[in-house]
């Protein structure tokens, strides 16, 4: 296995988190009624269905190309999630989703080598 097809692999596991939290907040109640929440799942699934054509073709290199281009909104949509989840709810499964979030974007972030603010 190459480096970028090890690296792709090790990624999205990492994307494996970030649609699980994106499910959870897609059918939320909170999610119909905030447009920020909304906003935040729906950029998640962007970063995911844009490496998924990748990953079924086995194109590391397009894979990590558009991990890479894409990263930035990743960052900024658990940023955002961050800053609402305590306005949105202080449920359990709201703050585990948000600890998620940021434990994956962080990962995400680590691997394709970027900075964290």
């Amino acid at each position: 296995m190459s480096d970028e097809s090890e690296l792709m692999r090790q990624l999205d596991i990492q994307l494996s988190h970030i649609w699980m939290v994106r499910t959870f907040l897609k059918h939320s109640d909170e999610a119909e009624e905030d447009e920020e929440l909304a906003l935040v799942h729906r950029r998640l699934y962007d970063f995911s269905l844009a490496l998924g054509s990748h990953l079924n073709a086995g194109d590391a290199e397009g894979y990590l190309k558009q991990a890479n281009k894409r990263w930035r909104r990743l960052r900024d949509a658990c940023e955002l999630f961050s800053e609402i989840q305590p306005e949105i709810s202080n449920h359990t499964n709201f703050k585990m989703a948000a600890m998620s979030l940021k434990k994956a974007v962080f990962e995400i972030g680590r691997l394709l080598g970027k900075e964290e603010k």
